[in-house]
């Protein structure tokens, strides 16, 4: 989890002074609204249902949620959750028509 929340973290998505995504949430001093979303495991490859049977024990799902925030607050980071296993209704503005797709699997460094 600490890895995932410093990619995030040190993501550089946000616009420079060119207009060019070269700013992390550190630079542009932002804020972090995570809300926990269990549905991702939601398994669409056959019929027209959502299958939930691959989605992990929920009591360690919160383990990593909490870990997940707490790296953002540990940097720094003012950080904002929903309510853990709650209905919630959450309204976000995008700016921009970028979407990433991160991914906990091992990636390669190149420090």
């Amino acid at each position: 989890m600490q890895r995932l929340a410093d990619k995030l973290i040190d993501l550089r998505v946000f616009a420079d002074e060119a207009g060019k995504m070269n700013l992390s949430l550190v630079d542009v001093r932002g804020a972090a609204l995570i809300v926990s979303q269990f549905t991702l495991f939601a398994d669409m490859s056959r019929g027209r249902r959502p299958s939930l049977l691959k989605a992990g024990d929920p009591a360690r799902a919160e383990y990593f949620y909490e870990a997940f925030v707490q790296r953002f607050r540990e940097r720094g980071i003012g950080t904002q959750t929903g309510s853990f296993g709650a209905v919630m209704h959450v309204s976000i503005e995008n700016d921009g028509p970028v979407t990433l797709v991160l991914s906990s699997d091992d990636w390669a460094t190149r420090v």
